[in-house]
């Protein structure tokens, strides 16, 4: 529950504008930060503009159960760090229209993102690459945050994650679907990686690697085992151990 004054200036300086349950909705943003913005409809469509700098489409949400859209790789990118993040339990794009005035004229700013986190607590997440923010673009991120946190949300603007890590997650997150995950190969995976021991071999003792390693890369998806994914590209050799952290 966020804490303020009552009349807090900074409540009725900001208005949020939202989509909920098909029906347009604007108001100050002491009355209206409490809704549900983890399942808003975007308040704005995606555009795939052909030979445009953007790639829009559409990631399938483990943690959101849906398609959750983006407007370009690096946003993508976010969708499945953010997808995997076990602290994350919901996720929006486009959730609302932010709207302030900055005593010259009117601005509107649709953050990319809106996450709850498991503790019930709120993120406002925008995505941008630290060369592409323009003064705009950088007093829209400040006006944000400053409202995030007249209502308790966290606010936080990224921009590209270590490639590395991002190539990992990106090939893991291939196995994230729950399909994946045939109990009893997983049971048979975590005993042989009690100790660390390198990927293939170690799936190679549990059966059939094409039957086995789907099963162990959505355990290494969801954390219940680990492994080194910033040291380089996952390998045969990669040494992997069991966490016994499931989600």
């Amino acid at each position: 529950m966020p804490r303020w004054r009552t009349g807090d200036a900074v409540l009725s300086a900001f208005e949020l504008d939202f989509v909920e349950s098909g029906q347009r909705h604007r108001l100050p943003l002491g009355q209206g930060w409490n809704r549900r913005f983890e399942a808003a409809d975007p308040v704005r469509e995606f555009r795939w503009a052909k030979g445009g700098e953007s790639f829009a489409g559409l990631y399938y949400s483990t943690t959101a159960g849906a398609h959750v859209g983006y407007e370009s790789w690096l946003e993508r990118d976010r969708l499945i760090l953010l997808d995997r993040d076990p602290d994350v339990v919901g996720i929006a794009s486009q959730p609302f229209w932010l709207h302030w005035h900055d005593g010259k004229r009117r601005r509107r700013h649709a953050p990319d993102f809106f996450v709850r986190l498991g503790d019930g607590r709120g993120r406002v997440v925008d995505v941008r690459a630290g060369d592409r923010i323009d003064r705009a673009a950088a007093e829209s991120f400040e006006e944000t945050e400053r409202a995030c946190r007249a209502v308790g949300w966290e606010f936080a603007r990224v921009g590209e994650p270590d490639p590395v890590l991002m190539a990992n997650i990106r090939w893991l997150s291939r196995y994230r679907r729950r399909r994946c995950a045939r109990a009893d190969v997983a049971e048979r995976l975590l005993r042989v990686f009690e100790e660390p021991a390198p990927l293939r071999p170690g799936a190679e003792r549990v059966g059939d690697p094409l039957l086995v390693l789907p099963v162990l890369f959505h355990l290494l998806w969801s954390g219940v085992l680990s492994a080194d994914l910033e040291g380089g590209l996952l390998s045969s050799d990669s040494l992997v151990v069991t966490t016994r952290g499931e989600r």
